[in-house]
C-alpha cells in the first residue's frame, strides 16, 4: 500500500493510479495549519482531559516531530515555509467568522497577542517566513494567502496541521478550488480522533488533494534533484 492506493473513497474505488508527483521546490510551499499552544494544554476537567489524551499523544509523539522534520527539509531545499494560525485582531473577537463564534467546542477566542494563540515552540517560524492570522477555518478564505501564493509563483502546496476534518480540510478544499496542486501529509495531521482523521482523508483524497506520508512527500521533493 502507498499513496497511490491508500485512502480511496467509494468514488475512487478502481480508479486508475495517479501519476507520480514531483514537487519543484521553487514552485512549492509548505503550509502549517493551526499547530497552536492552546490545543496542547490539558483541560482542568478530568473527563475532558482523558478524552483528549490520545490526540495530545499523537500530536507530541507523531505529528509535531514529523512536521518539524518536514519544515527542516523544506528550508534546506528552498521550499517556502508558511504558517496559519487562528488569531483575531479584536480582543473581544468581534472580527471572527460565525464558525468561531458559535457556542460549543468550536467557540474560539484567541486574540493575536495571547500566549494561547502562539504556534508551538517546536515549530517556531524563522526569519521572514510568513504567518497568516485567520478568523476562519480556511486559511485561504480568511487571509490574503491566495494573492501571496500567486505573487510568489507557488503552484503546489503541502498542507500539514490540525484539525484534519476542520481547518485542514477547509483550507485544502479552498486551495483546490483555486487550482493549486495540494498534498496532505497524513502523519503530519491530526483530528480529535483517529477515526475522524482517517475518514476525512478518505473524503478529500484524489479530488481535492493527494494524501501521502511524510517520507513519501520528502521523496516528491527529492525527485527534482539530479
Amino acid at each position: 500500500m502507498n499513496w497511490k492506493t491508500n485512502y480511496r473513497s467509494f468514488y475512487y474505488q478502481g480508479a486508475p493510479e495517479p501519476e507520480d508527483i514531483v514537487l519543484d521546490p521553487t514552485e512549492t510551499a509548505l503550509l502549517v495549519v493551526d499547530v497552536q499552544s492552546t490545543y496542547l494544554v490539558p483541560s482542568e476537567d478530568p473527563v475532558q482531559r482523558d478524552r483528549w489524551e490520545p490526540f495530545r499523544e499523537r500530536m507530541n509523539d507523531v505529528v509535531i516531530p514529523n512536521i518539524a522534520k518536514l519544515v527542516a527539509a523544506s528550508r534546506e531545499q528552498g521550499v517556502e515555509v508558511m504558517f496559519a494560525r487562528i488569531a483575531c485582531m479584536k480582543n473581544d473577537g468581534r472580527d471572527r467568522s460565525l464558525s468561531q463564534k458559535k457556542p460549543g467546542w468550536n467557540y474560539l477566542l484567541l486574540p493575536k497577542d495571547s500566549e494561547e494563540s502562539r504556534i508551538v515552540p517546536e515549530l517556531e517560524p524563522q526569519g521572514d517566513e510568513i504567518v497568516f492570522c485567520k478568523t476562519t477555518d480556511s486559511a485561504l478564505t480568511g487571509t490574503n494567502m491566495r494573492l501571496i501564493l500567486q505573487n510568489m509563483g507557488v503552484k503546489n502546496v503541502i498542507v500539514v496541521g490540525i484539525f484534519t476534518d476542520q481547518c485542514v480540510s477547509s483550507t485544502v478544499r479552498s486551495l483546490a478550488d483555486e487550482s493549486f496542486n495540494v498534498v496532505v501529509v497524513e502523519d503530519c495531521c491530526a483530528a480529535a480522533t483517529k477515526q475522524l482523521h482517517d475518514n476525512e482523508l478518505e473524503i478529500i483524497n484524489m479530488i481535492y488533494c493527494h494524501v501521502a506520508s511524510s517520507q513519501e512527500t520528502l521523496g516528491f521533493l527529492e525527485a527534482t534533484k539530479g
